[in-house]
């Protein structure tokens, strides 16, 4: 698709309608496309899927097929909040897409003449979408998020407050948009990447005593114990689909494991089960999904999806069979995972976000990621902020909860 080369009709200043959307010229040369139909996200997706793949990209948020995805099974469309589509597609002058900023809007209540709006990312679902952010070429990511900061400035009137994430407080993402506008940073989160060896020997080399007496252990135990483990891999859309049921359970007992560490279910209701089903379905048509499930004759103890993207396998969630939690089954299949990604030719592991001591043990880079709040410059966003805010705190207190709950929030928050 290529909005730049169709008939124009006349619109509002600044704005030009294509039939695909809407472009808005920007000051800088660059135009920037409004997508906020299913249609028109389904007609921009062979330029998105182009352009994640030169890109380097090794993040699955970001990808066409988890916006598609979510889309299909996640968005909120009730009378008291209502989600819409408001992804926009940053192109050069020729016309040729060189970023796109995946973002949704919601609105509270979902109809009527007075309502809320925010801004944020596609994934406002519990953290199964760890991190959101932009899509874009190598090498622009300041450019991207300073021109769509600019366009949301440009366009205040169509919300009220944005929740930015994935940005980089001192990185370039982060000095763009706060020289555009200012930011209230809300906190920051880790994410801890492994810089890969050539093979598998020298890579555990590297790693820590601490670390390399966990992989004896995870590697020893079984076998003295008489258990054979072996790690199967699914690739194809129809093997990951059977491996997503046998992980889902194995999520769902890791979560209702006592006496250590609690766990979410983050896959506890249909809706999300639904959703990251057809993401691993459909990135697995491009051969980019991985379910990593450890086995022990024909049953699975514990499983791991991850997503090879670029030159990086990025691990999502987990779970696995208490009754074998003294094996260390879950390192057991994260070894064998990165030693899966060294045998790709992969150069990194991204071990995904949040600080534990999984991740940390495996002495891997942090990259800190941040989350900031932008008020819109009109007046009255700052008045319905803070009423908002109020609305949430009184939520809160436990004598309005379950009533209040109803009305202010949505389900996944």
């Amino acid at each position: 698709m290529s909005v730049l080369t169709q008939p124009s009709v006349a619109g509002p200043a600044g704005q030009i309608s294509r039939g695909t959307g809407s472009v808005h010229r920007e000051s800088s040369g660059c135009t920037i496309e409004s997508i906020s139909t299913p249609e028109e996200l389904v007609r921009l997706g062979p330029e998105w899927r182009a352009l994640d793949a030169a890109s380097g990209n090794g993040c699955p948020f970001r990808t066409y097929e988890w916006t598609q995805a979510w889309w299909n099974h996640l968005p909120q469309r009730r009378r008291t909040v209502s989600d819409s589509l408001f992804v926009r597609a940053l192109r050069d002058p020729d016309g040729k897409l060189f970023a796109v900023a995946p973002l949704l809007l919601t609105e509270r209540p979902g109809l009527g003449p007075l309502r809320i709006r925010c801004l944020q990312f596609i994934g406002p679902d519990g953290y199964i979408t760890e991190m959101g952010g932009i899509l874009c070429a190598q090498g622009r990511e300041e450019e991207a998020y300073r021109e769509l900061a600019a366009h949301l400035q440009a366009n205040c009137d169509r919300w009220d407050w944005m929740t930015w994430s994935g940005l980089m407080p001192e990185g370039t993402s982060g000095r763009a948009v706060q020289e555009v506008a200012p930011l209230e940073w809300l906190g920051r989160a880790p994410n801890y990447v492994l810089d890969l060896a050539p093979s598998w020997d020298e890579f555990r080399a590297g790693l820590p005593r601490n670390m390399k007496e966990a992989l004896r252990k995870c590697y020893n135990a079984p076998k003295r114990a008489g258990l054979a483990f072996n790690l199967e891999i699914a690739r194809e859309p129809a093997q990951v689909k059977e491996a997503l049921e046998e992980f889902f359970r194995l999520h769902k007992a890791r979560a209702g494991l006592e006496g250590t560490v609690r766990h979410k279910d983050f896959f506890r209701e249909p809706g999300t089960r639904n959703f990251l089903t057809e993401a691993c379905s459909v990135l697995a048509q491009r051969g980019a999904t991985r379910v990593f499930s450890l086995k022990l004759g024909r049953a699975t103890v514990a499983a791991r999806v991850g997503f090879v993207l670029g030159d990086t396998l990025y691990l999502h969630y987990s779970g696995y069979d208490p009754a074998f939690r003294a094996y260390s089954v879950m390192t057991a299949t994260v070894a064998e995972a990165i030693r899966s990604a060294i045998g790709e030719g992969l150069r990194f592991v991204n071990l995904s976000m949040g600080n534990d001591v999984s991740k940390t043990r495996w002495r891997p880079r942090e990259i800190g990621y941040g989350e900031a709040l932008q008020i819109s410059p009109r007046r009255s966003a700052r008045f319905w902020f803070r009423a908002y805010r109020l609305g949430y705190k009184t939520l809160h207190l436990p004598a309005v909860q379950r009533l209040a709950s109803r009305y202010l929030w949505r389900r996944f928050d």
